[in-house]
């Protein structure tokens, strides 16, 4: 009889996959022994495989110069990082290394670009794109950059009165895109983005406030809608949709020459996993080169802002399972060393699902498990995969240790969770590791963060001075 957990894994997907073998009963992660860094480290940590980063932007580069010679596409592809999916200087100082660009949210933001560029990180080769609501200590940073000759810093124009603040606080000319307000999915809780300028005002707002203004110079339209690039008929629709307002533009304004499509590229969320990266790509290209032939326009540059897609799949985080609770005859509660809700916002906050695989113990028995959180919050627990309404695990056996990974953690849970502040509960942040890879290919870690002590949340109280 096969009721192992390896033989659960074999009669549920292909496995081993690309990032995911074994090794005598362990799993390995990019041939990382996971077992042997909580040896080292140990348990609760969270990890980033930094080389995991470069691999991705480089993919999504390799689709689109692919479509872009299939297609014999007149424009340029730019592939920028999103930075609020994560903002930290080993995440940017890894993806810069690949001749990308970055997209700004807010007033910090560029502070993190100065700094950047101090280190001859950024150069002014570097589009800087800049998105967001804009109001004061952003206008001026945007402002700031600019100023000092930053000429490839393009503030996004995201509601009438952006532009004025910007030509008031910038003292040279200076290129801007505008934002479209996509209209949502039809299942959404609202109907339009908050974010741009609806598609009917566009072609109206140009011809008002930038047409005849000799210092702006309109260069990019910004497209984005929040499901993401799927391949639905909603998608494609508002991608016409704006296709329709780039034409429009075009014929009246030279200038704007680039088309940024935003992020929305999704990650692995299960081993089940399936997307056709390289014919969305493809798609894409045939769709927006196919209007602009048939309205006899020059196809714009296209731009990314790829932020999940570019870090997401470099993040893990492990627990060991300290205790079982069987609280009635179906329900057995594993309870981790940690909790979900501080260290996997997403988790409890948009029921998000990562990819969540034991690290030791894959030739013992199996069994179907609850996971629950060290908080006193109801709410601090996971309860299924992506791709099936359960969770399987190991069983429990308080003589054997059981460790477990979740994967693909990297973006936005450190920020949503308030990296190196309070947490629920007071269960203080785990370490942090960072993994790379040396000029001959072999792994090095380094520790980034110690797990946060007492002292360090009373002081945050107030209780220490």
């Amino acid at each position: 009889m096969k009721n192992k957990y390896i033989d659960l894994i074999d009669q549920t997907y292909y496995f081993p996959q690309e990032e995911f073998t074994l090794d005598d009963n362990k799993l390995l992660f990019h041939n990382i022994d996971l077992m042997q860094l909580v040896e080292e480290y140990g348990a609760p940590l969270k990890f980033t495989y930094l080389p995991q980063i470069s691999n991705n932007i480089n993919k999504a580069k390799s689709w689109f110069k692919k479509a872009i010679e299939k297609h014999n596409y007149g424009g340029q592809y730019n592939y920028c990082y999103c930075t609020k999916s994560s903002h930290f200087e080993h995440v940017l100082t890894e993806a810069l290394k690949n001749n990308i660009h970055i997209e700004t949210s807010s007033a910090i933001d560029i502070n993190i670009v100065n700094n950047l560029i101090s280190q001859n990180k950024i150069t002014k080769d570097n589009y800087i794109i800049c998105n967001g609501f804009k109001r004061e200590a952003y206008i001026k940073n945007i402002a700031d950059l600019i100023n000092g000759g930053h000429e490839k810093c393009v503030p996004i124009i995201d509601n009438y009165e952006e532009l004025n603040l910007l030509d008031e606080a910038i003292d040279r000319d200076f290129s801007v895109g505008i934002r479209i307000a996509s209209e949502e999915e039809p299942k959404f809780e609202f109907y339009t983005s908050r974010l741009g300028i609806g598609y009917r005002n566009i072609v109206p707002f140009y011809n008002r406030e930038i047409k005849d203004n000799e210092k702006v110079t309109l260069k990019m339209l910004h497209f984005f809608i929040n499901t993401g690039i799927r391949d639905t008929a909603y998608y494609w629709n508002e991608l016409l949709k704006c296709l329709k307002v780039y034409i429009q533009l075009r014929k009246i304004c030279p200038t704007v020459d680039s088309l940024n499509i935003g992020g929305g590229f999704p990650i692995k969320n299960s081993l089940a996993f399936n997307y056709d990266y390289e014919y969305m790509v493809d798609e894409i290209i045939n769709q927006i080169k196919n209007a602009c032939d048939e309205a006899e326009v020059p196809v714009p540059h296209i731009f990314t802002e790829f932020g999940s897609f570019t870090v997401g799949e470099s993040g893990g985080a492990v627990y060991e399972v300290l205790y079982q609770k069987q609280q009635n005859d179906r329900e057995k509660w594993n309870m981790i060393n940690s909790s979900f809700i501080t260290t996997l916002p997403d988790t409890w906050a948009i029921s998000k699902r990562f990819i969540l695989l034991p690290l030791n113990r894959w030739n013992d028995e199996y069994e179907r498990v609850l996971l629950g959180g060290l908080t006193c919050d109801s709410d601090d627990y996971y309860n299924s995969e992506q791709n099936m309404n359960a969770i399987y695990l190991p069983k429990f056996n308080k003589n054997k240790p059981l460790y477990i990974g979740f994967f693909n953690t990297g973006a936005y849970q450190e920020t949503i969770g308030g990296f190196g502040g309070l947490q629920h509960c007071l269960i203080p942040t785990p370490k942090h590791i960072l993994i790379d890879r040396d000029e001959n290919g072999e792994i090095t870690t380094k520790l980034f963060a110690e797990q946060q002590t007492a002292e360090q949340l009373l002081k945050i109280l107030g209780y220490n001075d």
